[in-house]
């Protein structure tokens, strides 16, 4: 017999939603609900010491995006194994940063020192790649602090307009980024992150598309408060293999969703589906390398 884990304990005291609550969240019927239950096995409620059964906030935005791929013209039985999906992979990831997170599930991704004025000339390479393919990926940036994001906003405001979705990550006001949030015009969102977030201390652009996946992600290393900013240090990682890009865009989907973004359990809802087992195909990583070297070779005469 298989013993209740920490995580089931904590789920249980966490689950505060009767099935009428879950109904009403989301349109969905209770008679339907069971009937979900009991052909596919979701929701799944949790059950408390007083036996009684009691769902939890993220089965909201599970059954949400279930009737949202339902809309689309998706099976119930793919619709709802999506859904489930989803709801895994949140729970695989311990830690939220890009950075902990990739190294422990990806270890042999080689690490190299690199300067904040070349990882600036590698972020506008991928940018500027990512805006000529145009392909609908999901885009996410960690800026750390807000002017670091306010400098490069019309480039991102003029990504977003080409992306399925876009977010941006650092030291903003929260109320701010709410309003934000709310706006129709295709525009980043931005995502607060709070004074002891990892992330605070952590640069990445990730790319999760089907033609040319690639994240970049970067830790600045401490003991550098006196140090000029295009000068400080960071230890860097780069990969073009598409699990570890979904996996880097799933950590960040899942910080922007516990920050309260609106449109972050949609997006996590598109990244549940593993990626292909195939590469980027070797013509586009060339095109993005020659981009690379050249953005390089400038950032000396950019930065000085």
């Amino acid at each position: 017999m298989t013993q209740p884990t920490e995580h089931d304990a904590r789920d249980a005291r966490d689950a505060r939603l009767s099935i009428g609550d879950l109904a009403e969240q989301t349109g969905v019927s209770p008679a339907t609900l069971r009937m979900w239950e009991q052909r596919h096995g979701f929701p799944v409620p949790q059950r408390l010491d007083s036996g009684h059964r009691r769902y939890l906030e993220t089965d909201v935005d599970a059954v949400r995006r279930v009737l949202e791929s339902r809309d689309a013209g998706t099976r119930l039985d793919v619709a709802i194994e999506r859904a489930v999906r989803a709801l895994q992979a949140d729970a695989e990831f311990r830690t939220p940063s890009v950075w902990a997170e990739l190294r422990r599930r990806h270890p042999h991704l080689d690490t190299h020192r690199l300067s904040k004025s070349t990882l600036l000339a590698l972020s506008w390479a991928i940018e500027d790649e990512f805006a000529a393919r145009a392909d609908r990926a999901h885009l996410f940036g960690l800026f750390q602090r807000r002017r670091n994001f306010e400098r490069a906003e019309q480039r991102w405001d003029e990504l977003a307009r080409v992306a399925a979705s876009t977010f941006v990550y650092a030291d903003f006001d929260a109320d701010a980024a709410r309003a934000d949030d709310t706006t129709s015009i295709r525009r980043p969102v931005r995502v607060p992150l709070a004074v002891d977030a990892p992330m605070r201390r952590e640069w990445a652009v990730v790319v999760d598309s089907v033609d040319l996946p690639i994240a970049l992600t970067a830790w600045e290393l401490p003991g550098q408060d006196d140090v000029a900013n295009r000068d400080k240090v960071f230890e860097s990682s780069w990969t073009v293999e598409p699990r570890a890009v979904r996996d880097a865009a799933r950590i960040c989907a899942r910080v922007a969703a516990d920050a309260g973004a609106a449109q972050a359990p949609s997006t996590l809802y598109h990244l549940a589906d593993e990626p292909g087992p195939g590469m980027a195909d070797l013509r586009s990583v060339t095109t993005l390398f020659n981009r690379v070297v050249a953005y390089v070779d400038r950032a000396p005469r950019s930065h000085g």
